[in-house]
């Protein structure tokens, strides 16, 4: 019998509310696990329907529910399509990472299990920090969103400001992951999925790397330089959420007339390379400067 490969789960992508896919994840992870409580959280639930990871498990698999917005516009309307829903919990809250705000002192006032079934983090930020303040409750799967701009080998985590919305990559929430005692079990364009390590047997995944289970690199932009010196910008080339497109002339740190191996300068070209130098790096400048002096002497 083949083995199913590592990505399987991104296979079963499909949308009845979601934006990319992850409804068919979810029910998929969602089917796989044990002693299901059928509880879920969403914060950043928006209007509870719109791009929602969880309005397909409530409204058609029957799934109790806390959604949480801090938005007052948008919790009105997400007020007012689960009016009806005695088994829907809403709060109008700021999900955050103290004491006072983070999601244990939230759910603490609802009826949902300590290790409820899902769990879907999509703040545009703080998600990382927000995640690592959650220590009561064990949701069984997690979905989390990450800065898909980010390549997959980079550590990166924004501070932990409301002011801020920056995320982190999916290295970082990895970590975190096996940190909080989760695994990862499918990456798509922007989400990651966990579930606790107890239950990642049973997913039949042989390498649960980032670089595996994240197939869709389309969004990252690379920025390398060649051996004279210019800076060179390939793949999506452009700032995700603000349609503005990165430009390689703008990222050049030396003037074109630089941009050759530095013992092809001439001493005019030696002198204005030095003198960018000292104003970028006055230090390095002043400790090469020195080394040179001393091996002379």
């Amino acid at each position: 019998m083949n083995a199913k490969k590592s990505t399987w789960l991104s296979e079963c992508k499909n949308n009845v509310y979601s934006q990319l896919g992850e409804d068919g994840v979810i029910s998929k992870i969602l089917e796989m696990l044990p002693c299901k409580d059928r509880w879920c959280v969403e914060f950043g639930a928006w209007d509870g329907k719109y791009l929602s990871n969880v309005a397909n498990l409530i409204l058609n698999q029957s799934f109790s529910a806390v959604l949480i917005e801090a938005n007052k516009v948008k919790f009105r309307e997400l007020r007012k399509n689960y009016a009806n829903f005695k088994n829907v919990y809403l709060r109008n809250q700021f999900v955050g990472f103290v004491h006072n705000d983070n999601l244990d002192n939230i759910l603490q006032e609802t009826p949902i299990p300590l290790d409820f079934d899902f769990l879907s983090i999509d703040i545009d930020g703080n998600d990382y920090h927000v995640w690592k303040a959650i220590r009561k409750y064990k949701p069984k799967s997690i979905c989390i969103e990450f800065n898909h701009t980010i390549p997959t080998e980079i550590e990166f985590v924004q501070d932990a400001d409301p002011q801020k919305n920056q995320g982190a990559s999916l290295l970082s929430l990895t970590l975190l992951g096996k940190e909080m005692g989760y695994e990862l079990v499918s990456v798509l364009t922007c989400n990651a999925f966990f579930v606790k390590k107890e239950y990642f047997p049973l997913f039949s995944i042989t390498d649960n790397a980032p670089q595996t289970l994240r197939t869709d690199l389309q969004t990252i932009t690379y920025l390398f330089s060649g051996f004279d010196g210019h800076v060179f910008l390939r793949g999506y080339n452009r700032l995700a959420l603000h349609a503005i497109e990165l430009s390689e002339s703008k990222f050049q740190p030396l003037p074109k007339f630089l941009q050759k191996m530095r013992d092809q300068y001439g001493f005019h070209e030696l002198a204005i390379y030095l003198m960018i130098l000292f104003l970028r790096k006055p230090q390095y400048f002043w400790k090469k400067l020195c080394e040179r002096i001393l091996r002379r002497k």
